[in-house]
């Protein structure tokens, strides 16, 4: 007959290592996780006729089995009632594929790459406007009132579709701390950017638009690199408690492996300074864009964006770029069948 403490003792032993093996695990992040285009185009495909399609295809989906929880759309073009954005996604098919992303259950992010209202030239035309935009007496002015107007009414037609509170999120003038949009820092000024971000939001709010909105800096170098520095020009071009919902910001992964370093620095620079403002303000917090290009670091997403996504637990969402269907080069998400796909299915289990 087994002797009675034996038993119990074994039986301790295997509880006991069972609790150490499930302590050893790394804890589940709760970060949702998006890819822009993500339906409506991939590395090699698309799906842009102006047509009703019987399913949904979708980049992450054809890795690992999952919708997106997150979709990226970008509504420049609206402004000039095209009938596709810059990037040649049909607005007919971007309503179609919010209202099936909200139906399962998934948040939509519009982001806005608006034409310079001046010029005629696209986004990263930066002779400077955004005085004479902001100034009532002036025709710019008045064109860009007409461009708020037709970006909030196609926002409206979105916010319309969804099928539960807060799926739509509206990013609107993103990486002004850059130099590379007509309202960035290099053209314009903090309080002539702020005065665009709450004209445009309060025309959005006379329509009654049901969304988060979403301020989303790029790279801080305006003042002294230093946490500090970076934290004083997010906070100087903030645009209001009342306007903002969610604080982000947008910083990307280059040089492939030898500019993890780099990435790393910016990446903390900018998430450091975006928490500390939200935290301040008692707003959301996200990762609202970031990526590396082609994947020149094969395994970013276990070794490089993991590590940083524990680091800021209060991250509501992370979103990558899109994968072009006509540029072999341009992709932020892997493909399927690669080695890459493998690291990004392991990081996704994670979320």
């Amino acid at each position: 007959m087994r002797p009675l403490f034996s038993f119990v003792h074994k039986s301790y032993i295997v509880l006991l290592s069972l609790v150490l093996l499930a302590a050893c695990q790394p804890t589940k992040l709760r970060v949702l996780f998006g890819h822009q285009d993500d339906v409506v185009y991939g590395s090699g495909w698309q799906r842009l006729a102006d047509s009703t399609y019987a399913d949904t295809r979708s980049c992450i989906r054809d890795v690992t089995g999952q919708y997106p929880d997150l979709i990226g759309f970008d509504i420049g073009g609206i402004e000039l009632n095209h009938s596709r954005n810059l990037d040649s996604v049909p607005f007919s098919r971007m309503l179609e594929e919010c209202a099936r992303q909200f139906e399962r259950g998934g948040k939509v992010t519009l982001s806005w790459h608006a034409r310079n209202p001046l010029t005629g030239g696209n986004s990263w035309d930066t002779t400077p406007c955004l005085a004479q935009v902001i100034d009532p007496d002036t025709e710019v002015h008045d064109t860009m009132q007409v461009w708020i107007e037709r970006a909030a009414a196609f926002v409206a037609q979105v916010a319309a579709l969804q099928t539960q509170p807060d799926q739509l999120i509206v990013r609107l003038w993103h990486e002004q701390s850059g130099n590379w949009f007509w309202w960035g820092r290099e053209a314009a000024s903090a309080q002539d950017y702020i005065a665009l971000w709450q004209w445009t939001r309060n025309y959005m709010n006379i329509l009654d638009i049901n969304a988060l909105y979403a301020y989303s800096p790029d790279k801080l170098t305006l003042y002294e690199d230093t946490p500090e520095g970076a934290y004083r020009e997010t906070a100087e071009w903030y645009p209001g408690d009342e306007y903002v919902d969610i604080i982000g910001t947008d910083c990307y992964h280059h040089g492939g492996a030898e500019g993890t370093e780099d990435y790393l620095y910016r990446a903390h620079r900018q998430l450091d300074a975006a928490a500390r403002l939200a935290k301040e303000h008692g707003k959301r917090f996200a990762f609202t864009e970031t990526g590396c290009e082609a994947l020149r670091c094969p395994n970013w997403y276990t070794t490089v964006l993991l590590p940083l996504l524990r680091e800021y637990p209060d991250i509501e969402y992370v979103l990558v770029w899109r994968n072009a269907w006509d540029i072999p080069t341009h992709y932020f998400l892997p493909l399927p069948g690669t080695p890459e796909a493998e690291y990004f299915k392991k990081f996704i289990n994670q979320l």
